[in-house]
Order: structure tokens, then C-alpha cells, then sequence
């Protein structure tokens, strides 16, 4: 079989290479070949290893894709900065390199330098591929505020009469971005209006930045095709921002929101948005353990009928009806017939139908009033933020410490 001299890989080999002679030791190929995708996962790198094949790097001026996840386990907080420096200062003299996986790396606070500055510059940037690094609010801020002026410099370029791709991927998964940092993330996601592809789970971004997010970030994106937002936090203040924001998207294809607390009423928003037809190329919904009772079940399978014409797979598993409720039978069975209908000859079970739904919970009967308790919980944490900036912005003297022990005591009782 022909070797690919177009890849160079050490993916996997749990290589520990310190010095030059470690290096050099595996990386005859690659100065060889004029690559065009390079896969270091799976190693660990030191700074003098960094540094030889950032030489080598520069040198491969039609490398289109770099694959660095996972290449600093083990290594001391202090070496990581240099280390990533000599390789990102090397990719970023690549005029092709459009698409950089950095997963399963340590870049907090400590260390998101090197990231920033690549990030801010490298105008040839499409997709971003960034989960598991532990940033925080603080560096998620930061690494955001990057995205922000990559956009200025794309659109330097382009005033230049050159020709630059969007922003088209952004993958920041399990990176405890939270709500600190959506301000920052929904400004370059305004301005990155081309993006196609958003995954940002489980970062523990609650319903006022999944609000902000979707609002002033998400909602301009209207061309966007992969979405997902699961395990974060939405209740109905997030579930509202989500149904006035998901009919602008026209081109989506996958929406994930699964374990995502929706709750009864946010699930009924959600349908019927989805109802108004907007979406109908969607063939992928995520919505798995939301909280999602009978009336939402009703009213996704009567959008799922009547206005969703490409949907395929739906995941329900872990919501609060039975699996005897005449909508979700009505819903399969929907889900069946397109799948003899357009799934052709080779048929990818996965792809399509229901997921398995052996964790339901038949107790919608009660879900009324704690709903009720939530949204005015919601309510009651969006007046008193609102209060507690306005107060910070009045040029009075500090309120006592009592009104701000009240203050901070309403709060407390407002927590879902």
C-alpha cells in the first residue's frame, strides 16, 4: 500500500521527547515531505523538543491542519508557555494552516498566552478545535477577546485585497467558561457571523450567560449548521432566549440542548418555535434529561409533523412523561416512516428514530408548580442583577453592610 507522504503522524505513541536527539529520532519523514497534516496527540513534548520542531513546522508552507491535543502531559506549569510558543510562533508563518486541534491541554490563566496571541493573528484560521484545557472565566475571556480581534485582522486582510476565510468551526467544550466570560464570547461570535459549527458543553454557563450568549452572540449566526449547548444550564430565562433565537436559523442541522434543565415550560416554548417552520433542514435533536413533560413532548411531535420535514433522530431519554404517552408513539412512528421513506438502501440505525428511553419519569402531573417557582426565581435573580449594576454605577456612598447582606441573601434563595 502507497504511503501518504502528505501526513506525517505520531499519534498515540506515548513518546516522552525532551531534547533535540529525542526529536530527530522520529521526525526524518516529516523534513522529508511536503506534508499537509501533522498529528503529534498523544505524546508529551518538552521545551527543546518544542523548539526543533517549530524549525521543521516553519518550513512546511502548505500544511493545512495540526493536530497538538494531548502533547504536555506531565510537564511542569513553567514549560508549557515556552514549549507552545515555539510551536503556535512557527504555525502562525503557515499561510495555509486552517484548521489547529489543541484539545486535552493545560492552558489556564498561567499559560493562555501563547494561545491569545495565535489566536488574535492567524488570519488564515477556519476551524477551532479547543475542549478540555481547563481556561476558566478568566483565560475563556481572554481566548473570546482573541477570537474579537482576529475578526478586525481578517477584515484588514480583506480591505488588502486579499482573499480570507471565515471563522467557520469553534469547538470549547468542558473548559469551565461560565458566565463570566459570554460577554466576551457573544461579541466574537457577533462579529464571526459565518461560523457553522459552535460546541460549547458542559461549562457550567448558567441561564443568564446561555441567555446573553444566544441573544447577543448566537442569534448572528444564521448561517450555523452544528450546534450544541449541552449540560449547561438553560431554565425558562435560557429557554425563552432559545426560542426567539432558533427560527433565525435556517441552515441548522443538529441542535444539541440535552441535559440542559429546560423544564416544562421551556420545552413548550422551544417546540413551538420550532413549529413556526423556520428549521427545515434540522435532522438531529438533542434534548435528553430537560425536564420536558407531556405538553412539550406534544407539542415537539406536532413541529416534528408539521414543520420539521427533515427530521431524523430525536434523544428524549430522562424527560418526565411515559413511554405509553400517545404523542411520543405518534412521534415514532413519524420518525419510522421517513426513515422507509429516505434512508435508502444502506440504512444507519443510529441515525435515525428515538434514542433508548429507559430512564423516563412519569411525574408531569406535579411539574406545574415547581415551574412556576422557577420562573419567578429567574425573574426575581434578573431584577436583582439588574439592581445591584445599577447601584454599583450610582456615584452614592456604599450602601450598609446590612442592605448588602439582604441583597446577597435574596440572591441566595433564588438558586435552582
Amino acid at each position: 500500500m502507497a504511503t501518504n507522504t502528505k501526513l506525517f503522524s505520531l499519534e498515540g505513541k506515548g513518546l516522552k521527547l525532551d531534547t533535540a536527539a529525542d526529536v530527530e529520532a522520529h521526525i526524518k519523514a516529516l523534513r522529508e515531505n511536503d506534508v499537509e497534516e501533522v498529528r503529534f496527540l498523544g505524546n508529551t513534548l518538552g521545551v527543546e523538543a518544542c523548539k526543533v520542531l517549530g524549525e521543521v513546522l516553519e518550513t512546511k508552507k502548505n500544511l493545512q491542519i495540526a493536530n497538538l491535543a494531548d502533547i504536555f502531559t506531565g510537564r511542569l506549569l513553567n514549560e508549557i508557555p515556552q514549549a507552545l510558543s515555539s510551536l503556535l510562533e512557527a504555525l502562525l508563518t503557515l499561510p495555509k494552516l486552517h484548521t489547529i486541534n489543541l484539545n486535552d491541554n493545560a492552558f489556564g490563566l498561567n499559560t493562555q498566552a501563547p494561545l491569545v496571541a495565535f489566536l488574535s493573528s492567524h488570519v488564515p484560521l477556519q476551524h477551532l478545535i479547543l475542549n478540555n484545557n481547563g481556561l476558566g472565566p478568566h483565560a475563556g475571556t481572554l481566548v473570546a477577546d482573541a477570537l474579537t480581534a482576529l475578526h478586525g485582522k481578517k477584515e484588514e486582510a480583506r480591505k488588502a485585497g486579499k482573499e480570507v476565510p471565515l471563522l467557520e468551526t469553534v469547538i470549547c467544550g468542558r473548559n469551565r467558561l461560565e458566565n463570566g466570560s459570554m460577554t466576551a464570547w457573544a461579541k466574537a461570535y457577533s462579529l464571526h457571523t459565518g461560523v457553522k459549527e459552535v460546541k460549547m458543553v458542559q461549562n457550567g454557563i448558567r441561564q443568564e450567560g446561555i441567555s446573553h450568549l444566544l441573544t447577543d452572540g448566537l442569534r448572528h449566526a444564521k448561517g450555523i449548521k452544528v450546534l450544541d449547548l449541552q449540560d449547561n444550564t438553560f431554565t425558562i430565562l435560557g429557554a425563552r432566549a432559545l426560542a426567539t433565537v432558533a427560527p433565525g436559523w435556517t441552515e441548522v442541522q443538529e441542535l444539541g440542548i440535552g441535559d440542559s434543565l429546560l423544564g416544562s415550560k421551556g420545552g413548550v416554548l422551544f417546540a413551538n418555535a420550532l413549529a413556526k417552520g423556520q428549521n427545515k433542514k434540522l435532522e438531529l435533536l438533542r434534548l435528553q434529561y430537560n425536564d420536558i413533560t407531556a405538553k412539550g413532548l406534544e407539542a415537539l411531535t406536532a413541529a416534528a409533523k408539521d414543520a420539521l420535514p427533515a427530521l431524523k433522530k430525536v434523544e428524549l431519554n430522562g424527560n418526565k412523561f411515559s413511554e405509553e404517552d400517545l404523542s411520543l408513539m405518534k412521534l415514532r412512528e413519524l420518525l419510522d416512516e421517513r426513515k422507509e421513506k429516505l434512508a435508502g438502501d444502506v440504512v444507519i440505525e443510529d441515525d435515525w428514530g428515538l434514542d433508548s428511553l429507559s430512564d423516563l419519569e412519569d411525574d408531569s402531573d406535579d411539574e406545574d408548580a415547581s415551574e412556576e417557582e422557577e420562573e419567578e426565581a429567574d425573574e426575581l435573580r434578573e431584577r436583582l442583577l439588574e439592581e445591584a449594576k445599577e447601584a454599583q454605577e450610582e456615584p452614592i456612598a456604599q450602601k450598609q453592610d446590612k442592605d448588602v447582606d439582604a441583597l446577597a441573601a435574596e440572591l441566595k434563595k433564588t438558586e435552582i
